[in-house]
C-alpha cells in the first residue's frame, strides 16, 4: 500500500497569510486537526503546517491573541512529508521518527495532494500497527 492508497486527498490548506481563526474555522470545517501552509494558492508546495495544538501553544499558552495572527506565526517548520508513491511502512517509519500524527502527501511536482493521519493507517491497516504507531508517535520526546 502507498501513501497515495492511504491518504485522505485534496486536504484543506492555507497560506502563510491566512488569518489563524480562518485556519481554525478550516479545522471544524473539514474536522480536522491540521491544515498544510502552501506556498500560493496557485502553487501548492508546502512551507509548513498549523496544528490546533500549534495554535494553542504557540499563540494562547504565550499570551497571544491568535485572532490577530496569521498561520506563519503559528506553523510549524520545516514540514515533513512524503511522496505520494511512499510504502505505507515508510509512511509511518517517518510518522514515528518525527513523532507527528499527520504527515502532508506531495504529488511528483512537489504539491500538497493529501495528508495521512493516524486514522487514515487505522481505518486500512492492521490493529497492531496502528497500535504500534500510536505508541512509537506518542512516547515522551528523548
Amino acid at each position: 500500500m502507498t501513501a497515495k492508497e492511504l491518504m485522505t486527498p485534496n486536504p484543506a490548506c492555507c497560506t502563510a497569510d491566512t488569518t489563524l481563526q480562518e485556519v481554525a474555522r478550516l479545522m471544524v470545517q473539514h474536522d480536522c486537526g491540521e491544515i498544510p501552509v502552501i506556498e500560493r494558492k496557485d502553487m501548492k508546495k508546502v512551507v509548513g503546517v498549523v496544528t490546533d495544538r500549534d495554535i494553542v501553544c504557540r499563540t494562547v499558552a504565550e499570551g497571544k491573541n491568535p485572532l490577530s495572527l496569521k498561520a506563519a506565526d503559528a506553523m510549524s517548520t520545516p514540514v515533513v512529508t512524503v511522496n505520494e508513491r511512499t510504502a505505507d511502512d515508510e509512511v509511518r517509519h517517518v510518522m514515528e521518527t518525527h513523532q507527528i500524527r499527520r504527515v502532508p502527501v506531495v504529488d511528483q511536482k512537489g504539491e500538497c495532494c493529501g495528508i495521512v493521519s493516524l486514522a487514515d493507517i487505522a481505518r486500512r491497516e492492521s490493529r497492531q500497527q496502528a497500535g504500534d504507531l500510536v505508541r512509537e508517535v506518542s512516547t515522551p520526546s528523548r
